[in-house]
Parts: structure tokens; sequence; C-alpha cells
């Protein structure tokens, strides 16, 4: 039985304005439904487009944290277009994905720039939300060899980060808007040499999968992960029910079942 477990999802770019809002109050009646009053043990974010960050903070604030899907690489100055660390902060936001594949590869962001804009998130006291994984389908020890060095790369030195929240969600490239998510035995074996490696280096962080993730995927990697990181199959509310009642079934006692 684990003490807690994680979920959240990643809008992207799929809905509108009204959309995600539509969204966020059918997931907060979820929410609201399935935990009550009592303090749950089950985590739950979203990350929204910046422009419903404020109105997603109000919606969801006492059932979820909000996150944001980027950050400026740079403190506040002369950056058009960008959205700093310090203004995400003072809204409401409560953490910061960072390193996504399409990030990557479609803007060109490498290492550098995701390490200084995980620099900006822990500094203005947000939670690093670091996505990680290997392009092509290896063998587990391989991959999680490069997803060690990706977090090396994104926190700077690893150890400025003990004590500190973070979150990693691993993502193999190869599984992002595939059919079926990874083969559950290769994403436990990765999860688990990553967690090895991770507390190796003093720290403790909360280790998500994300790629192709729903209903049926957490039980199958509980408790090699604290939880899932949700795409397009989250888009209906009723797949976010599901996957929190599963959630909430691995986190009840045998008494409770």
């Amino acid at each position: 039985m684990s003490s807690r477990i994680v979920l959240g999802v990643s809008l992207k770019m799929y809905f509108t304005h009204a959309q995600t809002l539509d969204w966020c109050h059918a997931v907060a009646r979820v929410l609201q439904e399935r935990l009550g009053t009592e303090p749950p043990r089950l985590d739950f974010f979203v990350a929204p487009s910046h422009p419903c960050l404020v109105e997603a903070v109000s919606v969801l604030g006492d059932w979820a944290r909000v996150g944001a899907q980027d950050v400026a690489a740079h403190g506040l100055g002369a950056w058009t277009g960008e959205v700093s660390a310090a203004e995400l902060a003072e809204i409401g936001v409560d953490l910061v994905e960072l390193g996504h594949a399409e990030r990557r590869e479609h803007f060109g962001e490498d290492d550098e720039v995701v390490a200084k804009k995980c620099e900006q998130t822990v500094a203005h006291g947000m939670v690093p939300l670091v996505c990680v994984g290997e392009k092509e389908h290896t063998e587990a020890a391989a991959a999680a060899q490069v997803v060690l060095s990706q977090l090396e790369a994104a926190l700077g030195r690893i150890e400025r980060c003990v004590g500190q929240p973070v979150m990693v969600a691993y993502e193999p490239w190869w599984a992002i808007g595939a059919d079926r998510p990874a083969p559950a035995a290769h994403v436990r074996q990765v999860c688990d040499l990553v967690r090895e490696g991770v507390r190796a280096r003093g720290l403790d962080a909360v280790i998500l999968y994300g790629g192709t993730a729903g209903p049926g995927t957490l039980p199958e990697l509980h408790p090699s992960v604290d939880g899932l990181f949700l795409g397009r199959r989250a888009h209906d509310p009723a797949n976010v029910a599901a996957v929190i009642d599963e959630a909430l079934g691995l986190l009840a006692g045998p008494e409770e079942k």
C-alpha cells in the first residue's frame, strides 16, 4: 500500500480558452465527488495553457494544484512574448513542466535552456516537473542512464535540489502519441533504476509515467511509479475519473477495499 499517488494532466494546446475552463469545472466536480472533505493522499495537478492559468487556479484551487507548461529561461526584463517565473508564482502556479520532448524537438530547447528554466522555477518556489526519456526503444539500463543524464543536466548539479521537491515525468519519446503506453515491464525497470539513481545522489523525487497513459496504466506500473502524467486520454473527464478511482483503490488499505 502506497502512502501517496500523484496524478497530473497537461492539456497542451488542444483546447480553446472556453473548452479549457469547461474541462476544469468538470474535473473539479470529479475531484470533489471522489475526495470529499478529507485530506487526500491523492495529489492532482493540471497544466493548462498560459491564458487559462488564473481562472484555472480559481476553479481548481481547492482540489488540485495548477502548473504551467513552460516558463522563461530569464528573469524579468526585455523578453518579448515570454512569461517569467516571478509572474507564474505570483498568480498561484505551483509547478512548471520542463524539458518536454516537443519543446526540445520543435523549439530547439537543449539541456542548457532546460537548466536555466529549472533554475528560474526553483528560485521562485515552484516545483520543477522535469520531462525525461529516451528517443528510441532500448533496454532498460541504457534508458535509465539517458534519463539520469537528462536530470543531471536539467538540475545543474543535482545536489542543489536536495531537500527541494522535484517531480520527474518519464516519457519515452517513442511512446508519446502512440497507440498504447510503453510496455509495463520496461517502464517499471527504468523507473526503479532511476529511483535508485536519484536516491544515490541524495534526491527523493516523485516519479511519474507519461506517454499515452490512461485508464488501466497505473495499476500495471505502481509502485514503481508514484503516479501518472496524463495527456490526450484525459481530455474526457470520465477517463480522469476512472484513473482517480484506480489510484484511490491502490491507496486503500485491505480493510477499505
